[in-house]
């Protein structure tokens, strides 16, 4: 799920996952390290899909800061 940082920066529309069925079939939401502890929750995850619907990349433990910007010039979009 988008925070409203990437959700500016992208302009997408937001969607909901309430019982986490789509972020457990990505892989992100799961065990993660928060603040040296293991806890279960998301993943901080950017999945690019092409037009047929398949994951040609995914980046999991994204930061919020600078993560979308580094994608477009990676992708090449300016």
């Amino acid at each position: 799920m988008l925070r409203f940082k990437e959700k500016e920066e992208l302009g997408i529309t937001l969607v909901s996952d309430p019982d986490k069925t789509v972020l457990k079939a990505y892989g992100a939401y799961g065990p993660k390290k928060l603040y040296g502890k293991e806890v279960v929750g998301v993943i901080r995850s950017t999945f690019i899909v092409d037009a047929e619907g398949r994951i040609e990349r995914a980046s999991y433990n994204v930061k919020a800061t600078g993560h979308v910007a580094k994608l477009m010039r990676d992708l090449g979009i300016d």
